[in-house]
């Protein structure tokens, strides 16, 4: 069953309930309205019996509007003594000997009952009557139900053929209204399955155009595109990402197959050879373990060795080797350094440290200058690595932290044959898991500046 059929079930299921309500709640209102107009001729009736009542000395009772018959042809009227014996009634039940409520003839105080003689339906009203406080009789007054009744029949037909017809409007307008109401729904179902079938990520629904752009349905719709946005960059990051891992994978492997193919051909063993063939093992074995350390921490589960780091000692040490690293070719200065302790794992901390330091070095043009400082501020440790090299390109910033991302005027320029490209996005991801983030300022062509803020004391583990 589809989803407009339900929908359409549904409100007919809902519009059917509510006119039988309203059905139900004028009838009744209807009826309630009959009965008490007849009551009140009822007891209009026995008021005036009563007020014409006259008892003679042995506590006989009579009516003088009974002798005079003042009443309509439709009312009956019986008038009972208190040992159940019938001493008087209306012309047009003088032939009737049995009580027209029997029920009421034990009443102690007046009551309506309907009841039924023969085939006549008709609403009584019985009377007790009462003198100095002793029952002398019961006074009957009655009249025929039959108008109600048929009034009632009536209603009943015009309430069941006014329901079928709404139910059947209901149906049909009901259909025609949702099947519009689904239509961009419709359309919309129909180009996510061209989207699917063609693999066209870079397609949208042009929902603007269908009038529901306010609604929940143009949300909806909105929504969606903005999945296939997010959807259309994760598969582009995936191809760049397999692309870029291809790359970096041929020419290690490239060398060791072709240092194998060498040794093979020579038929012995050339430790120059082998050298090459470990250097580049080294290289993919590098590579696989920052794989897994950005995977793991993409998903939020980087393994954290947390504990008590003073960030000013740790920086000293990460300070001597980026001078070696730098050896002669620039100048590694230290900048002031404040005694700064947090909570975090000290071997991921001096990674991201390295990482900076390395590619402020691999980017800074020979004898140019790179300087490192901490600092606590406003309660938060501040490590600061800056450099006067080339610079990045505003293009280039929004995209540094992504995986393997080299600007173009980067890849033209010679690197550290080591690099991946994987630094700054595993210190990015490291600073993060820390509860801190890290920023970067620079001008093309004076150097680039990187801040990493950290908590201090921060007590969140892995």
């Amino acid at each position: 069953m589809s989803f407009r059929l339900r929908m359409t079930l549904l409100f007919t299921g809902v519009l059917s309930a509510v006119i039988l309500i309203i059905g139900v709640a004028v009838y009744s209102l209807v009826s309630y309205l009959l009965l008490s107009q007849l009551d009140g001729v009822l007891s209009e009736a026995g008021n005036r019996l009563i007020a014409s009542a006259e008892v003679n000395s042995s506590g006989k009772v009579t009516f003088i509007s009974l002798v005079d018959n003042e009443f309509s042809p439709t009312i009956v009227i019986q008038l009972w003594n208190q040992n159940g014996q019938l001493l008087n009634s209306s012309d047009n039940i003088r032939l009737l000997f049995d009580s027209i409520d029997p029920e009421g003839l034990k009443a102690i105080q007046p009551v309506f009952n309907d009841v039924w003689i023969k085939s006549a339906h008709l609403r009584v009203m019985s009377i007790p009557l009462l003198l100095n406080s002793e029952p002398v009789g019961v006074l009957q007054v009655g009249t025929s139900l039959a108008p109600i009744d048929n009034t009632q029949d009536t209603l009943i037909s015009v309430l069941m053929i006014t329901m079928v017809a709404a139910i059947g409007i209901a149906l049909v307008l009901g259909g025609l209204v949702i099947r519009n109401a689904m239509k961009p729904l419709v359309i919309a179902k129909d180009i996510a399955i061209q989207i699917s079938n063609a693999d066209d990520l870079s397609r949208r629904i042009p929902y603007k155009d269908m009038g529901v752009e306010t609604d929940e349905i143009g949300e909806l719709i909105k929504a969606f595109n903005q999945t296939l946005g997010r959807l259309e960059k994760l598969f582009s990051a995936q191809r760049r990402f397999m692309a870029d891992v291809s790359h970096e994978l041929r020419t290690p492997l490239t060398v060791i197959n072709g240092n194998v193919g060498l040794m093979r051909r020579m038929r012995q063993c050339d430790e120059e050879a082998l050298e090459s063939i470990e250097i580049e093992v080294e290289r993919l074995t590098r590579l696989v373990g920052d794989l897994l350390l950005l995977a793991q921490a993409e998903s939020g589960k980087i393994p954290l060795d947390i504990k008590q780091v003073e960030l000013d000692a740790l920086l000293l040490e990460v300070y001597q080797q980026l001078r070696i690293l730098a050896g002669d070719r620039m100048t590694v200065n230290l900048a002031d350094i404040d005694q700064v302790k947090v909570m975090g794992d000290r071997d991921r901390l001096k990674q991201v440290m390295i990482n900076l330091g390395a590619n402020a070095i691999n980017y800074t043009h020979n004898g140019g200058i790179v300087k490192i400082g901490l600092y606590k501020t406003e309660g938060q440790a501040r490590l600061v690595v800056t450099d006067n090299g080339s610079g990045i390109p505003p293009e280039d910033l929004p995209h540094i932290f992504e995986r393997f991302y080299r600007g173009e005027k980067s890849r033209t320029r010679h690197q550290d044959e080591s690099s991946f490209g994987l630094g700054l996005s595993i210190a990015y991801w490291i600073v993060e898991a820390h509860g801190g983030r890290i920023e970067v300022s620079s001008t093309l062509g004076e150097g680039s500046s990187f801040c990493v803020w950290l908590p201090i004391e921060n007590k969140k583990g892995s």
